[in-house]
C-alpha cells in the first residue's frame, strides 16, 4: 500500500528494478552489500593507502550513485550513507590491540568542484559522508565528518579522461586551509583520517586528497567509497 500511494502521489519508482513506489524498494535494499573489500585501481597511484569499496560500480550501486548525484534523488542519500559507513568501518579497522571504535575518526570527503555543486543544487559527496558519520556514531564510533579540503579553480570535469589525464588534471588541485586544520586540531588532535568518495575509478582523486592532507601533517588511514569501477574490484572479470 505504501508503495502504491508513493507512486500515485510522486510518480516514483525503484532505481534498481523500476517497481512503482519508493526510490529503493525493500527487495533491492536487501540486495545491498554488507561488507567492503580492498579495491585497488590499476595502475595504482604511487603511495595510495588501501581503498575499500562495497561493490563494483554497476547495476544497483551505479543507479544509486547516479540517481543521488545527478538526478537529485535525495532519498537515496541514506542507503548510500549506509554503504559508505560499511566501507569506512573496513578502512578504519585496526588490529586486536589497536584503539578500536573509541579512537577519534575523521571522515574527509573528496571536494566537489564549486560549479558542480551549484549546478546540482547540493553536495552529494559531503551529504553521504556526513550521513555515514552519523550512522557510525550510533554504532559506538567516535567519528565526525569534516570538509577539510578545498579544490582550486580550473580543474576540469574528469568524465572521459584517462588515468594519466586524470592524474595531471588533479595534481596539486586540493589543499587544506590552515583555519580548518587548526579547528580540527583543537577538536580531535589524535584523529585517524579516512578519505571518502562515491566511486573509485583511477584513484587519482583519492590520491590527491591524501597528498593534500598529508602535506599538512595528517595521517590518512584509508580510502572509503561506495563502489569501484568493475575492472578494479576484486572478483570481477
Amino acid at each position: 500500500m505504501r508503495d502504491a500511494v508513493g507512486d500515485l502521489l510522486l510518480g516514483s519508482a525503484c532505481v534498481g528494478c523500476a517497481r512503482p513506489g519508493r526510490l529503493l524498494c525493500p527487495v533491492c535494499r536487501a540486495l545491498l552489500p554488507r561488507a567492503a573489500h580492498p579495491a585497488w585501481p590499476s595502475p595504482v597511484p604511487a603511495g595510495l593507502v588501501t581503498p575499500w569499496a562495497t561493490g563494483p560500480y554497476e547495476h544497483l550501486l551505479r543507479a544509486l550513485v547516479v540517481g543521488h548525484k545527478e538526478r537529485r534523488m535525495l532519498a537515496l542519500g541514506r542507503p548510500l550513507a549506509q554503504l559508505l559507513a560499511v566501507a569506512v568501518a573496513a578502512a578504519a579497522a585496526v588490529g586486536r590491540d589497536g584503539p578500536g571504535r573509541a579512537a577519534p575518526l575523521v571522515l574527509v570527503p573528496v571536494p566537489s568542484r564549486p560549479a558542480s555543486v551549484r549546478s546540482r543544487g547540493h553536495d552529494p559527496t559531503y551529504a553521504m559522508t556526513a550521513g555515514a558519520a552519523a550512522l557510525l556514531r550510533r554504532e559506538g564510533y567516535a567519528v565526525r565528518a569534516a570538509r577539510l579540503l578545498v579544490s582550486r579553480p580550473g580543474v576540469l570535469d574528469q568524465s572521459g579522461l584517462g588515468a594519466g589525464e586524470r592524474a595531471a588534471n588533479l595534481a596539486g588541485s586540493m589543499a587544506c586551509p590552515s583555519t580548518r586544520l587548526r579547528r580540527l586540531a583543537g577538536r580531535t588532535p589524535t584523529a585517524r583520517v579516512v578519505v571518502c568518495d562515491d566511486v573509485l575509478t583511477t584513484g587519482s582523486s583519492a590520491r590527491e586528497a591524501q597528498r593534500a592532507l598529508e602535506a599538512v601533517g595528517l595521517a590518512v588511514s584509508g580510502v572509503a567509497v561506495v563502489a569501484a569501477t568493475r575492472r578494479r574490484f576484486p572478483g570481477s572479470r
